[in-house]
């Protein structure tokens, strides 16, 4: 087995993970009154508007931390133009026609920084519109669109997540690597050969 994440990674990211269902449910509870009833998953409309903004805090600092751990692994690389071109061969599992890759691919390097902006845009936008301590700062114009910001930022993340689930049930195996840290020999070798092969040249080493 080669680790792929560490405990403090898993623990961050997780974090992450949490906090964003909690800020979904609690966003959406408040978002249309058809999904009012979701605010009693928090103990009601009062308690869901406190613990919105701070939990947001708790998500956007976590995921700082994420952004600092896998930044460099994030970088556009060669090969990375050329593995979008060939999306039919990663649609239809043609793995050893594709560039080699690193610790994540295009897809996953495009979802990293969809999730920066939209992180950015939601603290930012968030802060303008917090009414125990912010908003009365800013003219009303300046509010109503950060509440329009927000919502379109949110909408981002909520669809930029569920494409992250969908790819992680998807490569099987994936899901495995951020609850245990690990994954074979062949998982690495197959969907992650460059990666794979720093690894076990760092090991001889």
């Amino acid at each position: 087995m080669i680790e792929r994440y560490n405990p403090n990674e898993r623990t961050n990211h997780w974090v992450t993970a949490i906090t964003f269902v909690m800020l979904a449910l609690s966003g959406l509870a408040m978002f249309h009154p058809s999904m009012a009833w979701l605010a009693n998953l928090f103990g009601g409309g009062q308690w869901t508007r406190i613990l919105h903004p701070f939990a947001g805090l708790v998500m956007f600092v976590s995921f700082a931390i994420l952004v600092v751990r896998f930044w460099h692994h994030n970088k556009f690389e060669d090969g990375d133009k050329q593995w979008l071109k060939q999306m039919d061969d990663v649609l239809n599992n043609r793995e050893e026609k594709l560039p080699k890759i690193g610790k994540y691919n295009a897809g996953q390097k495009i979802l990293f920084f969809v999730l920066l902006v939209s992180m950015i845009g939601l603290l930012l936008s968030g802060i303008v519109i917090w009414r125990a301590y912010f908003a009365f700062y800013f003219p009303i114009d300046v509010v109503r669109f950060a509440a329009l910001l927000h919502a379109g930022c949110a909408f981002a993340i909520i669809c930029a997540i569920i494409v992250h689930i969908y790819a992680a049930l998807w490569v099987k195996g994936s899901i495995g690597a951020m609850v245990r840290g690990t994954v074979t020999y062949g998982w690495a070798r197959k969907h992650h050969p460059k990666w794979f092969e720093a690894v076990i040249r760092n090991t001889k080493d």
